[in-house]
């Protein structure tokens, strides 16, 4: 079996899985938040072709429903759609990963600019670092990706704000997808778990502005470690 079969049968089962999350009256829009969620996760794989009849049985939903949560995940550039060869997890080019960077830019640090006056609600901030670390301590590396997703996505919560929610799980979910360039996932993420500490813990101190400055050097320091890694050409299937 090969890398992307392996990688497909292991996000099929997990689908089986979310089908308790669907019942009869379900939804395009929740079967792509299922899809984008795994995706999120690292479950399918950049230019993996995704069988409607695989995926539909997974999840129990008709292949109407399906391919209109496809729709609604290409428009959001998670998947491309190819005249005659199906449905593909996009492939990012270094482009989208410099836009990509300066979305998070734009939405992370305001959402710590504007937090006004401490204490900060830093529940969600709290629980992202936590499960980070005890994925480290078992050394799973794929976990400690999601789980620095959900950091980000926590610290993009903290403006409140629902669209900035909605945006950022979309732009995350894209940005996972460019993670798999990575030969070495525990290189790449371990190194910032301190940070995601060091982050929430200057919050936790009531220093907004110092965390926002944290946050602005980890994220340039994160763009130009994945632009170095990133292939010149990235394989077609999957690309626009």
């Amino acid at each position: 079996m090969t890398a992307d079969a392996s990688d497909l049968a292991t996000g099929l089962s997990e689908l089986a899985a979310d089908r308790a999350l669907l019942s009869r009256t379900s939804t395009a829009e929740r079967v792509a938040a299922i899809l984008r969620g795994r995706i999120a996760q690292g479950l399918f794989r950049p230019g993996v072709r995704l069988s409607e009849e695989r995926i539909g049985g997974a999840l129990g939903v008709s292949r109407n429903t399906l391919r209109e949560s496809f729709r609604l995940l290409t428009h959001e550039r998670l998947l491309v759609h190819r005249l005659n060869r199906g449905t593909f997890v996009r492939v990012l080019d270094v482009s989208d990963i410099h836009d990509i960077y300066r979305v998070r830019r734009l939405v992370e640090c305001a959402a710590l600019r504007g937090l006004g006056e401490p204490p900060y609600r830093l529940d969600e901030v709290r629980a992202a670092v936590e499960a980070g670390e005890q994925a480290a301590e078992k050394g799973d590396w794929q976990e400690l990706g999601t789980a620095n997703i959900r950091f980000h996505q926590a610290i993009a919560g903290l403006a409140d704000s629902l669209r900035a929610d909605d945006m950022m799980r979309g732009v995350l979910a894209e940005l996972r997808l460019a993670f798999h360039v990575m030969a070495d996932p525990r290189r790449f993420y371990e190194p910032y778990l301190s940070r995601n500490r060091e982050i929430l813990n200057t919050l936790d101190a009531g220093d907004a502005a110092a965390a926002e400055r944290m946050l602005g050097f980890y994220l340039e320091d994160s763009r130009r470690q994945l632009i170095e890694a990133y292939p010149d050409e990235p394989e077609s299937a999957g690309r626009r």
